[in-house]
């Protein structure tokens, strides 16, 4: 079945090794119905021959910014509103680095800034380059601007080394596209979350142990940040309240900034009465220090020790004070964590919770993600995905128990 037929697909390719698989990209693109034009980075030449895309796509392929020819009639503009959709794939480091900076100095990029059509990128890279910060947070931004992300995947790189780079297969691409197109193209439905207020936390907490120095944890904020888009998506008014990241924040999202544990639970609970959903995304600091010293403490001979108390239970608090509204909430353990996921929420009255395993390769600082999920239907695993992905399906859950409540109600 032809999905993609009557689409506009502009193909950016840029300086990678994956380049390769570009003609077969075109070639499945083609067989589902699309329309294709290449555009090929300088780097991208090294890598592949501009005939041989020119050949499957039935079209010139265009590498110039500076084409006369082309320019005459703005070729970059034309291109640009050319395209129903904006396709990089493989999307580089450098190239994330570039859009994510706005920067036009080839003809991609120029296109990319001009177009206004969706802009999906399939990155290949090495697995290091992949994890960086900078890549990462590179990554936190186009997707708050409503960039989608296909892939990468985990497998064998060019430079015989094994991790999360790969560029995913063609068939995965295309198959992704259709799936962004079709869910285009559905006629209209209500916004499943249209008229709820969701009060999301999200982060890591810090707490004080004088001027200079806290305690904190390795969260990224990430996966509460997704859900707040995910939210958001789905209709909904979100209120997200952060503890200190990097990350940018969501379109149509309100956010609410804080520090410690006591903070973010005051926010919360200024908050709270009028939402329908809570959810806890935040790592909230367990213990925070006794005492907080007036001046940096000196340094001196021998051990010190610090005595910690209790914080405030957060989502226990909205549980049992509120007992109306939605919960969600995270177990992150390192062992026997579905045991613990299966507890806390008991524990807490918690309507549902999703458990995480966390490691030095597992949920904290990573863009994918694995989750057991926990409610009054039942348990089920969602396997390892993006975190973007992962919040979709947790707030399209959530909007059917809703949806289930208020049937049941009336």
């Amino acid at each position: 079945m032809q999905r993609l037929i009557g689409q506009r697909v502009l193909l950016g390719v840029t300086g990678s090794i994956a380049a390769y698989k570009t003609p077969a990209l075109v070639r499945g693109l083609v067989a589902a119905g699309a329309d294709v034009q290449v555009v090929l980075s300088a780097a991208a030449k090294r890598f592949v021959a501009p005939m041989a895309l020119a050949a499957v796509s039935g079209h010139a392929v265009r590498d110039d910014l500076w084409d006369e020819n082309a320019e005459l009639n703005m070729g970059h503009i034309e291109l640009a509103r050319w395209a129903d959709v904006l396709l990089i794939a493989p999307a580089s480091a450098d190239v994330l680095a570039r859009l994510a900076t706005g920067q036009a100095d080839d003809l991609l990029t120029t296109i990319a800034l001009a177009t206004t059509a969706p802009v999906i990128v399939a990155p290949a890279m090495n697995h290091v380059m992949w994890a960086h910060p900078a890549t990462e947070a590179n990554m936190d931004t186009l997707i708050a601007r409503g960039l989608t992300c296909i892939g990468p995947d985990v497998g064998a790189l060019a430079e015989r080394e094994t991790g999360a780079g790969r560029m995913s297969e063609p068939t995965t691409i295309v198959a992704a596209l259709e799936q962004q197109i079709a869910e285009r193209e559905t006629p209209d439905q209500p916004e499943p979350l249209a008229g709820r207020r969701v009060l999301i936390t999200a982060g890591p907490t810090r707490e004080a142990l004088d001027p200079v120095r806290y305690l904190t944890n390795h969260s990224s904020g990430r996966m509460g940040y997704a859900l707040a888009a995910a939210a958001a998506a789905a209709g909904a008014e979100v209120v997200l309240v952060s503890g200190a990241t990097a990350l940018a924040v969501p379109e149509g999202v309100a956010r609410i900034d804080v520090e410690s544990a006591a903070d973010m639970h005051a926010a919360v609970m200024a908050e709270i009465a009028t939402a329908d959903v809570f959810i806890g995304a935040a790592a909230v600091a367990d213990y925070r220090p006794a005492d907080v010293a007036a001046h940096k403490i000196k340094k001196s001979e021998g051990d010190a020790e610090i005595r910690l108390v209790r914080t405030r239970d957060i989502i226990a608090d909205v549980s049992e004070r509120y007992p109306q509204v939605f919960t969600l909430g995270f177990a992150a353990e390192t062992t026997n964590m579905e045991a613990a996921a299966r507890d806390k929420r008991t524990r807490k009255g918690l309507s549902m919770i999703a458990g995480n395993v966390v490691g030095p390769n597992d949920a904290f600082g990573r863009e994918d993600n694995a989750l057991f999920v926990v409610d009054a239907a039942g348990e089920r695993y969602y396997e390892r995905d993006s975190k973007t992905a992962l919040a979709k399906r947790l707030v399209a859950e959530l909007a059917q128990r809703l949806a289930e409540r208020h049937t049941a109600s009336i």
